[in-house]
C-alpha cells in the first residue's frame, strides 16, 4: 500500500473521468458499493477454495463476532447491491459502472499492490453475446485513450452447468495421470478447483498445459454459438484477439466467456528503470539477475493483463437470489494502466495550469483577497497564489520561476481604491484595473 500525491494523483482522477465520461455514453449508470462487506459475500461469489479467498482476502472480525472483509473485487458486490436494492424490478438490463479501492493480500508484482484501484462495468439482466462484446469494445477504447495502441484481448469459453461437468472429467482424469508431477499447489488445486491448475505459471506445470483438454471442444450448442457470436462481433469492430485455451480466471463465478485484454509492445522506459523488469517486493537486488532473466521479465511485463472480465450466469442464486440474473463484467487495473501506458495523457479537467499568480502586499490587501479570488475563480481563470507570503519580491520571484505569464497585484492602496494591478510578465507593462472590470479584462488578455 502507498501514498498517491501530486501527479500521479492527477493521472488516476484522470483516467477515472475519461472511462466515466465514456461508460455514460454507452448507458452505465454510477454505483459505489461499502469497501467493508460480509465476508459471505465473497466466500459465497467467488469461492471459497480460490486464492482470493483462501490467501489473499483481509478479513476482520467487528464487535459481537460479525465477520466482514475489506472488499477483493467489485462484481460480487454490485451483485449483492441489485439482488437487495430489487433491481430486477427495473428495465432490463441493468448497466453500472464503478471506480475505488480493493484489497488482497498477495505477492506482489508489476503493477500491482495489497491496495489497488480499479474502474469496472457490469451489465446485469441479459445472457446475449452482445454484452459480452460491448463489454469488451468499451474496456478497449477506455486503455486506447489511455495511450495503449496495441490491444489485443485474450478469450476463452469455459462452458456452463450443461457442457462444463463434461470437461472438469476429462481435465481431472488428465492431471491425474500426471500429479506426481505438478507442483504442491497445482496437487492440492486438483482436489479443490481443478480448472485453475490452467493459470499456473511454475515451469514443472507448463508442459502438461499443452496436451491438457480444451474446453471449447466439450462446449454445448448453446455456449458453442455463444462463443461464435461474440468472435463475430470482435471482428465486425476490427478488434484483435487470440482463443487462449488455459485462460480461467481465478473466480469460481465465470461461465462461458472470459477475457484478459494485454498491451502487446515493449512498457515504457521509465516503467523498467523503475521496476528494474522485477515484481514489486522481490527482485530487489537486480544485480545479481542475468541477462536473460531480465530480457524475459519485461517482455512478460509488456503482456500482463491490463482489463480483465468474463460472463457470470449464476452468481445471483450464489448470493441469494431466488432466480438466476446472467451478467457479464469486466475490470481495468488502474495501477498498471498508469504505470505501463506508453503515452499516458490522461489529466482531471480541473487541472488547468495556471495563467495567473495573485499577490498580496499589506494586511489590507490581505483581507480583501479572498474576494478578489473568488472572482477570478467565478471567471474560470486558473491562478495561483502563496496568500502566506508578504514580500512583493518573494511573490514575483515565485510567479517568474513558474513561468505565469500574468500577475495581479494587490496593494494597500488597491486595497482602499477597489483595484489591482495587471502585469505581463513577458513585456513587463502593466494596467490599473477596477476589481470590478477584472474578469473581463483578464478575458480579452487570456
Amino acid at each position: 500500500m502507498r501514498d498517491i500525491s501530486g501527479d500521479e494523483f492527477y493521472k488516476y482522477q484522470g483516467f477515472f473521468e475519461k472511462a466515466s465520461e465514456i461508460a455514460l455514453y454507452y448507458g452505465f449508470r454510477p454505483i459505489k458499493t461499502p469497501m467493508l462487506e460480509h465476508k459471505g459475500v465473497f466466500v459465497s461469489g467467488v469461492g471459497e477454495e480460490t486464492d482470493i479467498i483462501g490467501k489473499e482476502m483481509y478479513a476482520v472480525r467487528a464487535r459481537g463476532g460479525e465477520k466482514l472483509a475489506l472488499r477483493p473485487e467489485g462484481t460480487a458486490p454490485i451483485v449483492r447491491a441489485y439482488i437487495e436494492g430489487g433491481m430486477h424490478t427495473l428495465p432490463q438490463p441493468v448497466m453500472f459502472y464503478y471506480y475505488g479501492p480493493f484489497f488482497r493480500h498477495d505477492k506482489p508484482q508489476r503493477g500491482r499492490y495489497r491496495e489497488f484501484f480499479q474502474f469496472g462495468l457490469e451489465v446485469l439482466g441479459t445472457q446475449k453475446s452482445i454484452a459480452d462484446a460491448m463489454i469488451i469494445q468499451i474496456t478497449a477504447i477506455m486503455l486506447e485513450e489511455a495511450g495503449f495502441k496495441n490491444l489485443c484481448v485474450l478469450i476463452n469459453n469455459i462452458g456452463d452447468k450443461d457442457c462444463r461437468p463434461r470437461y472438469m472429467r476429462e481435465l481431472i482424469a488428465y492431471y491425474r495421470k500426471h500429479v506426481n508431477n505438478l507442483c504442491a499447489n497445482c496437487r492440492q488445486r486438483l482436489k479443490t478447483n481443478p480448472m485453475r491448475i490452467l493459470d499456473c505459471k511454475d515451469e514443472k506445470c507448463l508442459p502438461f498445459k499443452e496436451e491438457a483438454p480444451q474446453s471449447v471442444s466439450h462446449l454445448c450448442e448453446v455456449c458453442k454459438q455463444h462463443l461464435k457470436e461474440v468472435l463475430e462481433y470482435l471482428d465486425t469492430m476490427k478488434i484483435p484477439y487470440k482463443i487462449d485455451h488455459t485462460l480461467v480466471r481465478g473466480l469460481d463465478y465465470y461461465t462461458q466467456t472470459v477475457f484478459e485484454i494485454v498491451n502487446e509492445e515493449e512498457p515504457k522506459e521509465e516503467s523498467k528503470k523503475e521496476h528494474g523488469g522485477a515484481s514489486h517486493g522481490e527482485g530487489a537486488s537486480g544485480a545479481t539477475e542475468d541477462k536473460v532473466e531480465k530480457e524475459d521479465n519485461e517482455k512478460e511485463a509488456a503482456l500482463l493483463a491490463l482489463a480483465a472480465g468474463g460472463r457470470y450466469d449464476y452468481l445471483a442464486k450464489q448470493l441469494g437470489s431466488r432466480r438466476d440474473v446472467p451478467g457479464v463484467g469486466v475490470a481495468i487495473g488502474i495501477d498498471r494502466v498508469v504505470e505501463l501506458s506508453p503515452s499516458y495523457t490522461l489529466t482531471p479537467r480541473i487541472i488547468k495550469k495556471p495563467k495567473v499568480y495573485f499577490i498580496q502586499i499589506g494586511f489590507d490587501a490581505k483581507l480583501k483577497s479572498l474576494a478578489v479570488i473568488e472572482v477570478l475563480r467565478k471567471t474560470h481563470v486558473p491562478i495561483i497564489h502563496s496568500l502566506s507570503k508578504d514580500k512583493l519580491s518573494a511573490q514575483l520571484g515565485s510567479a517568474e520561476k513558474m513561468g505565469i505569464p500574468y500577475v495581479v497585484i494587490l496593494g494597500q492602496k488597491e486595497a482602499l481604491e477597489d483595484t489591482v494591478i495587471v502585469r505581463d510578465m513577458n513585456t513587463r507593462s502593466q494596467d490599473t484595473v477596477k476589481v470590478e472590470k477584472l474578469a473581463d479584462y483578464l478575458k480579452k488578455k487570456i
